[in-house]
Order: C-alpha cells, then sequence, then structure tokens
C-alpha cells in the first residue's frame, strides 16, 4: 500500500487480519511506526520509507495499490513504480479518481505490460478497517489475482462479500463518482427532511432522534438516517448546547457529486435530484450573501398546521419516495455509461456491492437488486413493478410536504426536484411540442410529427 492514511493503514490493517502479508509505504516514518505498531498480533505488517524496499519484498506478480490524493498525485506514484516493477505487475488506484484520468492510465500502462486497475472504496475509515464496499473495474486479466484478497477484506452481507468485477476500463471508479452523486442526494435529502421537521414542526433535538431511530428500524433503514440520529444527541465540548446546532452551515464537497452531474449531462442523462444537490451544497457556501438576502426578503416561520404525528409520517414518506428517486436517477446514468462509455458494466453486481460496507447502504438496496436481476438491461429503476408500487404509496404523502414547504418557505429543493422527475417521467405527453416549434420558429431547428415519420420545417407566419 503506498499512502498511510486513515483509509489505506486501515485497508492493510484489514487485509492483514484476514491472512494476508501486507506492507506499506509512506514518506513519513510516524505514518510507518503507527502502521505497524496497530497490527493485530500474529500478523504480518510492515511499514516501509522506500519505495524500493517495498518493491523488493513483493511477490510476483506485484500488487501494489495506492491511497493518495487524485490528480497529479496518483501519476507521480505510476512514474516513481515504473523504474521499479515488471510487466505483469499490477498497480490499483483506490482513490476517488476522475474517470478520464484512470481511463488514460489504464492505456498508458498498458503499453508497458504493467495491469492498472481503477477501484472505487467505500464505507470510510471504519469501513477500511472492518470491511468496506469494494468497486474494481477495469483489467479482467489482473482481477483473478486480487479477487481472494478483496473478497476476504470486503463487507459481507449474507456471506457474499461486497466486492465485483464492474466494467471495462475506468468502470470501478465511474462507479464510485455515481456512487458519490447519490450519496450527495440522500443527505442533501435528509437535511431537508431535518429542517421541515425542526423549523416546521418544532421538532427538538431529542425528539428528531427519536424520529430517526424508529426511521431506521423500518423501511428508511440505512448508514446514512443511523448516523443521523446519532448526531442529534451529541453534546458540544465548548457550550452547553448540541454539537449540531454549533455547526456553521456551509459545506464543503470533494467534487465527486459536481463530476456525477458533468458527465450526466455530457451522456444526455437527467439526474436532477443529484443536480439540486451539488446546487445546495455551492448555495451554502454563499453565507455571507444568504445573510444579507435574509434582511431584504424577511420572512416569518409559522408552525405548519399538521398534526406533528401526521406531518411526521408524510415527511416520512416524502423521504422515501425522493431517495428511490435519487438512487434511480444515478442507477439510469451507470446503466447508459455501460452502454456509451462502453464500460458494460453489470447493474445487479453494482447493487449487489453497494448492499454492505458503504455510505449509501440501505434496506431499499434488495428490491432495486431484485429489479436488475429480474431485467439486467432494465434502463430506470422507475419501469419496475415492485419500485412502482413503493412510489405510488408514498405519492401522497410527499406532495403534502411539498406543498408545505413552499407555502412556509423552508427550501426543499432536492425533494421537489424529485418530485418533479417523477411526474414527468410518468407523463406521456409534455408541453415540448410548444418547446420544438419554438425552436423551429427562430432557428430553423426542424421538429418531428405525431401522425407521420420524418423531419420538418415550417416558415413560421409573422402576426
Amino acid at each position: 500500500m503506498i499512502g498511510l492514511g486513515v483509509m489505506g493503514r486501515n485497508f492493510l490493517l484489514n487485509m492483514a487480519d484476514h491472512g494476508f502479508k501486507v506492507i506499506g509505504f509512506d514518506k513519513d516514518n510516524q505514518k510507518t511506526s503507527a502502521l505497524e505498531s496497530a497490527a493485530t498480533a500474529g500478523t504480518t505488517v510492515k511499514g516501509v520509507s522506500s519505495l524500493q524496499d517495498m518493491v523488493n519484498q513483493l511477490a510476483v506478480p506485484r500488487k501494489i495499490m495506492m491511497l493518495v490524493p487524485a490528480g497529479k498525485p496518483v501519476d507521480d506514484v505510476i512514474e516513481s513504480l515504473l523504474p521499479l516493477v515488471q510487466k505483469g505487475d499490477i498497480i490499483i488506484d483506490g482513490g476517488n479518481s476522475h474517470f478520464t484520468d484512470t481511463l488514460r492510465r489504464v492505456t498508458y500502462l498498458q503499453a508497458k505490460g504493467i495491469h492498472f486497475m481503477g477501484m472505487g472504496v467505500s464505507g470510510g475509515e471504519q469501513g477500511a478497517r472492518t470491511g468496506p464496499s469494494i468497486m474494481p473495474g477495469g483489467d479482467q486479466e489482473a482481477y483473478p489475482h486480487v479477487r481472494p484478497m478483496l473478497e476476504a477484506v470486503a463487507a459481507k452481507v449474507d456471506g457474499v462479500p461486497c466486492v465485483a468485477h464492474l466494467g471495462k476500463g475506468a468502470a470501478g471508479h465511474y462507479v464510485k463518482m455515481v456512487h458519490n452523486g447519490i450519496e450527495y442526494a440522500i443527505m442533501q435529502l435528509i437535511c431537508e427532511a431535518y429542517d421541515l421537521l425542526h423549523r416546521g414542526a418544532g421538532l427538538t433535538n431529542d425528539e428528531l432522534h427519536t424520529v430517526f431511530d424508529i426511521w431506521n428500524k423500518g423501511d428508511l433503514r440505512s448508514f446514512l438516517i443511523e448516523i443521523t440520529a446519532d448526531i442529534f444527541l451529541q453534546p458540544d465540548d465548548k457550550t452547553p448546547n448540541r454539537l449540531v446546532d454549533m455547526i456553521l452551515d456551509k459545506a464543503g464537497a470533494k467534487g465527486t457529486g459536481k463530476w456525477t452531474s458533468q458527465d450526466a449531462m455530457d451522456l444526455g442523462v437527467p439526474i436532477p435530484t443529484i443536480d439540486m444537490a451539488v446546487a445546495m451544497r455551492n448555495l451554502s457556501a454563499l453565507k455571507a450573501e444568504r445573510v444579507q438576502a435574509s434582511a431584504l426578503y424577511p420572512q416569518t416561520t409559522s408552525l405548519v398546521g399538521t398534526p406533528k404525528e401526521q406531518f411526521i409520517q408524510q415527511v416520512h414518506d416524502a423521504l422515501l419516495f425522493a431517495t428511490i428517486i435519487c438512487y434511480a436517477q444515478g442507477l439510469a446514468q451507470l446503466h447508459r455509461a455501460g452502454i456509451d462509455l462502453d464500460m458494460q458494466i453489470p447493474m445487479p453486481q453494482v447493487v449487489s456491492v453497494w448492499r454492505g460496507g458503504c455510505i449509501i447502504r440501505s434496506v431499499l438496496l434488495p428490491t432495486f437488486a431484485n429489479a436488475f436481476k429480474a431485467n439486467p438491461e432494465l434502463s430506470n429503476l422507475l419501469l419496475d413493478a415492485e419500485v412502482a408500487k413503493i412510489l405510488n404509496a408514498n405519492a401522497t404523502g410527499t406532495r403534502a410536504v411539498a406543498a408545505m414547504a413552499i407555502q412556509h418557505g423552508i427550501p426543499a429543493a432536492a425533494l421537489l426536484s424529485s418530485l418533479s422527475y417523477f411526474d414527468t417521467y410518468r407523463n406521456k405527453q409534455l408541453p415540448i411540442n410548444l418547446l420544438q416549434a419554438q425552436r423551429d420558429y427562430f432557428g430553423a431547428h426542424t421538429y418531428q410529427r405525431i401522425d407521420q415519420e420524418g423531419t420538418f420545417h415550417t416558415e413560421w407566419a409573422k402576426k
């Protein structure tokens, strides 16, 4: 392992606990020492500060993984390794590299006889140590050499490892990118549910904890709901308040959500809930402007008139509805990328890999897995009958919450985007006939007709 930060160190220790001999490189001697001292008794774990030393101690074909920041650091590591490795060796990038960089590196190293794999890893610090969700892709010839190790350290659900080869080229990093886009959207939806319950219904942190804890025992059970329930109870060590109330409402981002939106635009795949989640992080960053605007556009937020328990149920329904929509959007993007970018992404395996270990693991995923098992070529989850039943059952509550958010001036952009996406996708007649007429009027862009084949242009009469 090259890079012994929190993720790299924990991933190596996980491998060692499963009987593999591991060696880690880092320029920081404190990190190499920390690796060795954290090893479980009886395991073989070594830290080195020389790449040459590391490479010399590896059996052929060498299997070298890096967990370093995306971009130039990855290229720098590759160039440092090239004089030391030989044909047939395997280099794995386990970071969040952009898939286009991964494609470039695959081609570059293939010409030198070196196998290169892009691999997504999800689950954070704890997942890396005890069992992450692992998303490798690319070189199919190299995968059998690393498969036993990856299956050993991955999270297990019903005894099945949450790892699979997910397609050609940069498929591993592409799947991880979209995973992160879905993660952005679910987090935004949870925040909107929190705002609606807190400001709209006046729930305290203790009540919010109880609500989310109950939700995590039902059809919303997921890692993100679980940690949200915990967050509401965390005390602040500097004030008498809860920590959540002392955190500045200004979001950070690493860029993977933005990449998901950008590539969806390039593919022509609509993912408005994910797009809105990215936009809301950007809007949150405009804190000074928002404070200024709040003085220009004052609002008095009154509690919703709906009985509290009824409103909590409606927000539950809306969150479940919109969460399914954002999964559907991300998975539709993966389906299209598998075809248009020739990544050949196996959709049933993607959903299976996400069932455990990763940030977006959810009780909903087995339902999605069944949908793709029944139809591996399913272009959108909304076309699955079982998914349709869940959405239809929760649509009324979703509309009630959407209306309440608008009436009370509580921003719920991701929720509203999800509902609009649903209504657009299920509507067999859209007003885009007028848009096509407008395009032909001002730009002679042509249009098609509903009663005959072909492309048409009209010299529109000006009044």
